[in-house]
């Protein structure tokens, strides 16, 4: 069995190429999206005032910046992917488990960013044909789908599958168009909300709606931690992007630049926006596709529910096809390749219900971001000390594709990897399964559910110290 494909190999020195703008203008790109007007405003709905909501966003985003700068120095130093990245402490084929782990979450984000996309068509179809919303139902009650909402769902995604059909090359028109369209788009909606609630005053000075710094501490810590597992993917699989680096001053100074700034700018329009509708409407609206809806005029609606569709299809191809993409592809290098990758990350984006994660706040944040960010987080934290603390970054290369090399470990699994992510998952399993309702309250001990709103920053310092010390004792 061959362990690598074009996707998988090292890039050559001389087509790294990617310097400090490139880098500050991925993140730039990436940031202006959908997602992260609803990070912000999701926060503002959970009952935060605009600086908390700004700030929780802030830090969230310098805190990630910091692993994503860690597990970028591989792939910029030798020209690797994740999942080949990965092999250096999970093994070659024990790869596959953090490569899927990671390629699951990018199909749930497909999987939202298609819902979000399919609403605005629905939207602009509602704005001339409100007839669709009394179309009969014929899913079951207990999936919360209506049929026109669905239906447009389907079409939308079904566009994104002729997109993968037709290769990588076909979105960079639509990357264009979201580049030059999206920046100018929020700039109107900020104008909107300012007008709307007669200055920024009355939104700036919206109390914030916890009564005591308890109350406000038990929504802020989840809330960080999901504007950490925002970008915890992102945080594993930056040597994707990486790996195209002229240098390490590349990567590093044009992440800086571009990732917390973009995020908390873009981030305020959400704030400010959300914090409009609720004096205008009496209630905090947090998807900003919802809130667009509710405009009087048809051709308005029309219009900027296309801009998000297509905007949102231009995001979704570069941000959620790619990278789990490659992490199929690790999975089995001679039979699927980036069209193959695609088609199942569509395929478990349907699956995964995304129109139920953000149907509310809490779902958005303490079901998606959180639950996931305790399964990401001690990925982050074995390979940040395996590079770092155990391979003092010395990696060879070519071993790293071959069944014969010094990371083949047992059976091509490091057994020690495996068990320490096993560690570092287990602590947040018992408030996840609170956090869904999969158990009784109270099922487990208070301390058990309260460490699962920490998911990434516990999963990350377990799993990162036990594979430090089964180094440290064991041979990893």
């Amino acid at each position: 069995m061959s362990y690598t494909n074009d996707d998988l190999a090292a890039v050559p020195i001389e087509k790294r190429v990617w310097g400090i703008g490139s880098y500050a203008a991925l993140w730039i790109s990436m940031s202006l999206c959908i997602p992260t007007y609803m990070l912000a405003s999701s926060l503002i709905a959970g009952g935060m005032n605009w600086w908390e909501a700004m700030l929780t966003v802030f830090l969230g985003n310098t805190i990630v910046l910091i692993p994503m700068i860690l597990n970028g120095h591989a792939g910029a130093r030798y020209g690797i992917p994740f999942p080949v990245f990965a092999r250096a402490s999970f093994g070659i084929r024990g790869a596959n488990v953090p490569a899927l782990l990671r390629a699951v979450v990018a199909c749930g984000w497909f999987g939202i960013q298609t819902w979000i996309g399919g609403y605005a068509l629905y939207q602009l179809i509602h704005a001339w044909i409100p007839g669709i919303a009394q179309i009969p139902a014929i899913f079951p009650i207990s999936w919360g789908l209506q049929t026109g909402p669905a239906l447009t769902f389907l079409a939308f995604w079904g566009i994104n599958m002729l997109v993968v059909s037709l290769g990588i090359e076909s979105i960079r028109k639509l990357l264009l168009f979201k580049a030059v369209f999206l920046p100018a788009a929020a700039l109107a909606l900020l104008a909107w909300a300012i007008v709307a609630a007669k200055g920024l005053g009355p939104i700036l000075n919206r109390p914030s709606q916890f009564k005591t710094f308890g109350e406000f501490w038990k929504f802020f810590v989840p809330g960080l931690t999901g504007m950490v597992g925002f970008w915890a993917t992102l945080s594993l699989n930056i040597p994707d992007f990486t790996r195209y680096a002229r240098s390490q001053r590349a990567q590093m100074a044009g992440q800086a630049i571009g990732l917390p700034s973009s995020m908390t700018a873009f981030a305020f329009v959400g704030v400010v926006v959300t914090g409009a509708s609720a004096i205008v409407f009496g209630t905090a609206v947090w998807d900003p596709v919802v809130l667009a809806g509710k405009f009087e005029s048809p051709l308005l609606v029309s219009f900027a529910m296309l801009a998000v569709a297509i905007s949102t299809l231009a995001t979704n191809i570069a941000a959620n096809i790619v990278s789990p993409a490659n992490d199929f592809s690790n999975l089995a290098p001679d039979c699927i390749d980036f069209k193959i990758g695609g088609y199942l990350t569509g395929l478990i984006g349907i699956l995964i219900f995304p129109w139920k994660l953000v149907a509310d706040p809490n779902g958005y944040i303490f079901t998606w971001l959180v639950a996931y960010s305790g399964l990401l987080g001690p990925v982050g934290g074995i390979l940040i000390v395996d590079y770092f603390f155990i391979k003092k970054q010395n990696l060879v290369v070519d071993e790293l594709y071959l069944k014969t090399g010094r990371y083949w470990y047992w059976r091509g699994v490091s057994v020690w990897a495996m068990l320490a992510l096993v560690l570092g998952v287990l602590p947040n399993l018992p408030g996840f399964l609170t956090a869904i309702h999969a158990v009784p309250e109270k099922s487990f001990p208070e301390f058990l559910d309260q460490l699962y709103h920490y998911a990434w920053f516990a999963g990350f310092a377990v799993s990162g110290f036990s594979y430090w010390l089964f180094a440290l004792f064991f041979v990893a």
